[in-house]
């Protein structure tokens, strides 16, 4: 399997992918001077079908869709992604990047959009710097979610990914590289803005101009791949609620409908990374925490662990993740009686982003030709009522627990 990911090296120069080459083994392909042509393009996708047991709420890929599967039956709506990419090395220090995505959008829409539109300098080995539209890259692998060819199961783990509903954003980076003991160290600083939407029963979250800023902190030795990151967004605008904060603030209920208000806050997401790539053997684990200053949002904590040996061209693999949040115990202040129903209400809301669940994945990747593999795989969600955040359209009933069975086609070309 590793070996046929020499396109995709081409492809996603400079990520830190699980199944990409070593950054060690990237960075003398670099100093090549015929490593790489001066100008390609390539394209990669995925033809997915995917199906959930449980007809009581809508299983989504993360929170960026509006809209999942349920009920067995069949879909290709959360899977299925096509994109391009082109790559123009201008000068022996200049690249130019662009990157087109079809994929399931906020709106429903398939609208192609452009993800990734930078220049990148790099007047030496060690210093790299872009600006431009960069990928939001908050934690390990995040920056290729799109590329299911670089990932071993058939989609990044919801439990761990999903709350991240950011593709991208528009700034800078700035990496500096160097040897420490057997390895390399990187660190990075990226600070911009993001231009994206998330939709939500209550309509559309325009969250575009939200300053976002991070710090990102690798080390490569060998087989080994670890990531340190922290990275912080503060919101330009308000979560649609309306008219709810308004009634709470003409019933002098001001505190309450504060802490529904995301305008001016700040959300902060940490993790840390591990990966092993070793012959036949391949492992991931990750943490992160996630941090709201809105009440809107309950913080959160998940993680996920994914192991998968190769035999040939099947890679059979196995893994377990999770999604937790604390309750911020927030009321309104008034009293039932007469404002039951405003209470009911605010404490839905208060409560639409609680997550408690464990998923439990088996699956087997078949790497059928170069830079086409096949990948089947079965989730086990097993989470609780008040599991509301990670799924969409829940309905009186939903326990939160279903079955997802999966068959994708990931491809590079």
């Amino acid at each position: 399997m590793l070996k046929n990911l020499s396109l995709l090296g081409l492809l996603l120069p400079g990520l830190a992918l699980g199944l990409a080459p070593s950054p060690a083994n990237a960075q003398t392909e670099a100093e090549s001077p015929d490593a790489h042509p001066t100008f390609f393009i390539r394209g990669f996708g995925t033809l997915g079908l995917a199906r959930s047991s449980s007809d009581q709420a809508e299983f989504v890929r993360d929170l960026s869709q509006p809209r999942g599967i349920k009920g067995g039956d069949w879909s290709a709506r959360i899977d299925s992604v096509l994109g391009a990419q082109a790559n123009w090395q201008a000068t022996p220090e200049v690249e130019l990047v662009g990157q087109i995505v079809s994929r399931y959008r906020y709106d429903e829409s398939r609208t192609p959009e452009v993800m990734w539109a930078f220049a990148k300098w790099e007047p030496d080995t060690r210093v790299a710097l872009r600006a431009g539209r960069i990928g939001a890259d908050f934690m390990m692998l995040a920056d290729s979610r799109l590329v299911g060819y670089s990932y071993l199961a058939a989609r990044p783990s919801t439990d761990f990914f999903g709350p991240l509903f950011f593709s991208h954003f528009d700034g800078a980076d700035a990496s500096l590289t160097l040897p420490l003991g057997k390895g390399l160290v990187r660190g990075k600083v990226f600070a911009g803005k993001t231009q994206e939407k998330a939709s939500d029963v209550s309509g559309i979250w325009d969250t575009s101009g939200s300053p976002v800023r991070g710090l990102i902190l690798d080390y490569s030795t060998g087989s080994w791949q670890f990531r340190a990151s922290a990275a912080r967004i503060r919101f330009s605008n308000d979560f649609p609620l309306a008219p709810l904060p308004d009634l709470l603030r003409s019933f002098g209920a001001s505190g309450a409908a504060g802490e529904l208000s995301t305008a001016g806050k700040a959300s902060r997401f940490y993790s840390l990374g591990v990966v092993y790539d070793q012959g036949p053997a391949q492992v991931q684990g990750m943490l992160n925490e996630i941090h709201h200053e809105s009440g809107l949002f309950q913080n959160s904590r998940g993680g996920y662990l994914l192991a998968g040996y190769r035999v040939g061209a099947l890679t059979p693999y196995a893994g377990v993740s999770w999604w937790k949040s604390t309750s911020k115990n927030l009321a309104t202040g008034l009293p039932d009686v007469p404002f039951a129903s405003l209470n009911q209400t605010f404490d839905s809301v208060a409560t639409a982003s609680a997550a408690d669940q464990t998923t439990y994945t088996l699956g087997a990747r078949w790497d059928v030709y170069p830079n086409v593999a096949l990948k089947l795989q079965w989730d086990a969600v097993r989470g609780s009522s008040r599991s509301v955040f990670p799924v969409r359209a829940e309905q009186a009933g939903w326990n939160g627990r279903t079955n997802v069975i999966s068959a994708v086609v990931d491809f590079v070309f």
